[in-house]
């Protein structure tokens, strides 16, 4: 399926817009903890174990992260008109782990809703992928993902080296319909604008892991 990777890919019509509806009725609970800009560690909620466990999403990740990924964390991004906001140019470089240990090349450490997470180094996130399942269409004009192609070539990178990217590098925005999944790794240098529309942005986005045991007793978490 992925003949060239880039980085990023973009898969339409996974799901059905059916499929979509059933997932934001479950997401829509009035339980649901939820920031300004969605709701972290979703993985115990039933809708979305099935989709993340959903072996069209598995083929596609098995083709980034090799056969046995595994789902290890869950994401809501909501982006509306009451709720806009944007995202500047970074990598996804911090990773939730089930302990702390004594590692120079991981950090700085931080808690988020109670789930322990570290910075982690290249080799880790050269592990990962991350699927994110358009639930409502992802159009140009409503903020939506953005990347630099080829960039998780290059490693973790500074602030002052995504800025000079950027300047030099063409953005690709990656839309999709509801029930299309973007594939995009980690490193892949990406950002999102604020919406110019009233149309919603609802994106679910899984990411999966080669292995949960990197070595050395390092351990990912799950939520």
């Amino acid at each position: 399926m992925i003949q060239t990777d880039q980085g990023y890919f973009v898969i339409e019509g996974v799901f059905a817009r059916t499929d979509m509806e059933r997932v934001l009725e479950e997401l829509s609970s009035p339980s649901l903890a939820r920031t300004k800009a969605g709701a972290r560690h979703l993985l115990g909620m039933r809708g979305v174990q099935d989709l993340a466990a959903d072996p069209r999403m598995l083929t596609i990740a098995t083709e980034f992260v090799g056969p046995g990924a595994l789902p290890f964390r869950a994401t809501l991004f909501e982006k509306s008109r009451s709720a806009n906001w944007l995202v500047v140019w970074h990598q996804d470089t911090a990773l939730p782990l089930r302990r702390r240990f004594d590692d120079t090349t991981w950090g700085p450490w931080s808690r988020k809703a109670g789930v322990l997470y570290a910075h982690a180094p290249s080799w880790a996130l050269e592990q990962v992928i991350a699927l994110r399942v358009s639930l409502d269409d992802s159009l140009s004009t409503n903020g939506p993902l953005r990347v630099l192609p080829n960039t998780h070539l290059s490693g973790v990178l500074t602030d002052a080296a995504i800025e000079q990217l950027v300047r030099n590098a063409t953005p690709i925005d990656c839309v999709a319909r509801s029930g299309g999944v973007v594939a995009i790794r980690p490193l892949t240098v990406h950002a999102s604008s604020k919406s110019v529309d009233d149309q919603p942005r609802r994106v679910l986005h899984i990411e999966y892991a080669a292995t949960m045991d990197l070595g050395a007793g390092i351990q990912l978490a799950v939520g």
